[in-house]
């Protein structure tokens, strides 16, 4: 009988693609894979630690997990990932129950991990983070099999003072273009319509390989495969955006008029202090352009409320400066002080309470902002991609080009008509509720 496998992924898109290539492995090996933590003889966790809450998640998903190793089937429990790479040594003198880790640059070992570790030789597999990032693997889409998300490069050479990636991740490599090209057309074979291209910044994709930028010349060659529908671009520092990428953006039909921009915050001093490369005017003039050459882009970005020193007055300037931009999407994160980060030892560590209050404030307007915007969405005629249908009602639920999965909202579709997850459908935007639209097929 083969061996049953449960795989969790934790964190981020980046983390997702990195576990869907380790089960593209263990598939080719011959495992076959479960839901159901009771039946699974090797538990694996793909884990995150970018922030404290990220840890934390981890660490309790290990402890649950680890309680089937007697209450279950289970006799390997391995952890992957961030937290892993981190965190080696503790995971494995904390934790006992863990049998094997394995580091973010030797997830293509995971096979001999998951055999050493059914073996009870208590793996621990770890290469160098700054090695080229491996792209022959096959993967197993985890997404639904309509979109999928393309990693087109490796680790950060930014050193913002509040983040540990580039400590866990290495330094910046961009993935091989002819390679990306490959695994597109690999995804699109198997169905997939929308690619996400992602990375710790996508806007630098090419720089250590070709001594430019290069992200408009590998999106034009991905538009050229055929069955891709939509194309999304996240994770664009906004220093980085050059004129040739609005342009490709703006001029090339399959890509979405969206962005994601992290722009972490609109104080000047706080910037500065959190080590970014922009002040606010760069910051206003960055967006301006964007939306007098593409109108109807659809801007996401990310803030943090209570960085250390932040006053009351940095804060109402990030205030101000939310009510001005007016982001079409917009998530926050309280500060977490994370070890070995240039931020966690600055003077004037804010609050945990004061964080969140901040957090909660910042949230509160961009709620109205983003009500504002879905009412405005009223009347307005789509692409919508389908992703299922209303269980007993003739409805579905769908996104549109302004929307990311997992992140952002949907439209509602009233329809008797019969379409798949994956199908895009003409839809004509008749109401709005909070974050998400309803619609009906357009004549």
């Amino acid at each position: 009988m083969p061996i049953k496998v449960m795989f969790i992924s934790l964190g981020c898109d980046k983390n997702l693609v990195d576990a869907e290539k380790m089960l593209g492995i263990l598939r080719r090996d011959g495992y076959v894979f479960t839901d159901d933590e009771a039946e699974a003889e090797v538990i694996i966790i793909n884990s995150c630690c970018f922030i404290g809450d990220a840890k934390e998640e981890s660490i309790n998903t290990i402890l649950e997990m680890a309680t089937y190793k007697e209450e279950g089937v289970c006799r390997a429990l391995i952890v992957t990932g961030c937290l892993a790479e981190r965190y080696q040594n503790e995971i494995l003198q904390e934790l006992p129950e863990v049998d094997g880790v394995l580091g973010i640059a030797s997830w293509q070992e995971i096979g001999r991990v998951v055999r050493e570790a059914l073996e009870k030789k208590t793996p621990r597999i770890f290469y160098d983070n700054n090695a080229l990032p491996v792209t022959d693997a096959e993967r197993v889409v985890t997404t639904g099999g309509y979109y999928a998300h393309l990693k087109i490069a490796e680790g950060c050479d930014k050193h913002c003072t509040y983040c540990i990636i580039p400590r866990i991740r290495g330094k910046y490599r961009s993935v091989p273009m002819e390679d990306l090209v490959a695994e597109a057309a690999s995804l699109a074979s198997q169905g997939v319509r929308e690619l996400i291209l992602v990375a710790q910044e996508t806007t630098l994709y090419g720089v250590d390989l070709y001594g430019k930028k290069a992200l408009p010349q590998l999106i034009r060659r991905l538009a050229a495969i055929p069955g891709i529908y939509w194309i999304r671009i996240q994770y664009c520092y906004p220093e980085e955006i050059t004129d040739e990428l609005i342009q490709v953006i703006r001029t090339e039909p399959k890509v979405c008029h969206y962005l994601d921009i992290p722009i972490q915050h609109g104080s000047d001093k706080i910037l500065k202090r959190m080590g970014r490369r922009t002040d606010a005017a760069q910051l206003r003039k960055i967006i301006g352009t964007l939306r007098e050459q593409i109108p109807d882009i659809a801007l996401r970005t990310t803030l943090i409320t209570g960085f250390p020193g932040e006053t009351e007055d940095d804060f109402q300037e990030l205030l101000d400066f939310v009510d001005e931009m007016e982001f079409e999407r917009l998530g926050v994160f309280a500060y977490s002080q994370e070890e070995d980060t240039p931020a966690a030892s600055m003077e004037d560590q804010v609050p945990e309470e004061i964080k969140q209050q901040r957090r909660d404030q910042v949230m509160e307007l961009q709620q109205e902002i983003a009500f504002e915007k879905s009412e405005s969405m009223v009347g307005r005629t789509l692409d919508v991609m389908i992703e299922g249908k209303i269980a007993d009602e003739n409805a579905y639920v769908g996104r549109t080009y302004m929307d990311a999965p997992g992140v952002d909202g949907y439209i509602f579709v009233q329809s008797s008509e019969e379409f798949l997850s994956g199908d895009f459908v003409r839809v004509k935007v008749t109401g709005a509720v909070e974050y998400d639209l309803i619609g009906e097929v357009a004549e």
